[in-house]
């Protein structure tokens, strides 16, 4: 059970709208958003941050192979689940997602970016030179490097939500491998 409020006739009137649009491109509001709304601010903000990398030069598919990577590395189970399903909706496959959850990928470029974007979460954003020499030779540009810092930095909160206040499961459920 969470540990905060879920009920969306209880949340701020100042977060309806931004639930209705939620509904809306999901057709129905996942409990993650539920339980954020009870912050207008922080539901515009992560709500926002979707969207906006969502249209990024990264793509949904790399996006959500990023997801995976963090969630599996926090041990996030909500964000795992979701972020699996929402990435095979976006055309990666089942077994990409799983090579993503273990941070690796058959593409070497994916595979670069999945690397730079753990090495973010490990080493709390303090990367070395070589590090992004790493992901720019992969042929990631400053623009798409910037975007991988974005996806970091979305996730860590989406994951910092989820373990906090134990988010009920409200996708299929992905294993977490074992650790």
């Amino acid at each position: 059970m969470p540990r905060l409020n879920i009920d969306t006739t209880r949340v701020p009137l100042a977060s309806q709208n931004t639930l209705k649009d939620i509904h809306a491109a999901f057709g129905a509001t996942p409990n993650m958003f539920k339980l954020v709304a009870n912050s207008p601010a922080a539901l515009k903000s992560m709500w926002g941050s979707f969207a906006s990398l969502g249209s990024g030069t990264l793509g949904a598919k790399l996006g959500e192979q990023i997801a995976v990577a963090i969630a599996e590395r926090n041990r996030c189970e909500y964000c795992l689940a979701a972020h699996t399903l929402i990435g095979t909706n976006a055309g990666a496959t089942v077994t990409e997602m799983a090579a993503a959850q273990k941070g690796e990928a058959a593409d070497v470029k994916t595979a670069a970016a999945l690397q730079f974007a753990l090495k973010l979460v490990n080493e709390r954003g303090r990367v070395s030179a070589a590090e992004v020499e790493r992901v720019r030779a992969a042929g990631y540009g400053d623009e798409q490097i910037m975007e991988i810092v974005a996806h970091v930095a979305l996730n860590l909160f989406t994951n910092y939500v989820n373990n906090a206040f134990e988010t009920t499961l409200d996708f299929p459920k992905v294993a977490l491998n074992a650790s």
